[in-house]
């Protein structure tokens, strides 16, 4: 008697793995061994880029914010050294987004990080 091969079963999953490779190069988007290989890749590059992404949008914040920063007449590391004295707890993103869009209170968030390591300093000196 012949092995049970649960036929529509397979065939379900070949054809899943084929329909996510539409569009590879090649025997990866026809045959299914190399389909597989390739999706499997594919997914794993998509998993490692998911959690990259996080880190490519947290250095675009930073570049824009330097620039705005520099336009302003202080450096990046300065300005958040700044807010971190005047307890401002505003987040790279949000930063970012008041420099692009809202330049008037960007400038207010400068002048009031200059203010805090002004009194930091002083605060230092005393000591």
């Amino acid at each position: 008697m012949p092995r049970a091969t649960n036929s529509p079963a397979s065939r379900k999953r070949r054809k899943k793995v084929l329909k996510y490779a539409r569009g590879y190069f090649g025997n990866k988007s026809r045959l299914f061994r190399y389909a597989k290989e390739a999706v499997q890749h594919a997914w794993q590059y998509a998993y490692a880029a998911r959690r990259k992404k996080k880190g490519d949008f947290r250095s675009l914040w930073i570049v824009r914010l330097n620039a705005a920063c520099r336009a302003a007449g202080m450096s990046y590391s300065r300005f958040i050294e700044g807010l971190a004295a005047a307890k401002i707890g505003l987040d790279r993103k949000v930063l970012s987004d008041l420099a692009i869009r809202d330049e008037v209170a960007f400038n207010a968030l400068v002048k009031q990080a200059q203010d805090a390591l002004k009194t930091k300093a002083a605060s230092l000196k005393k000591a």
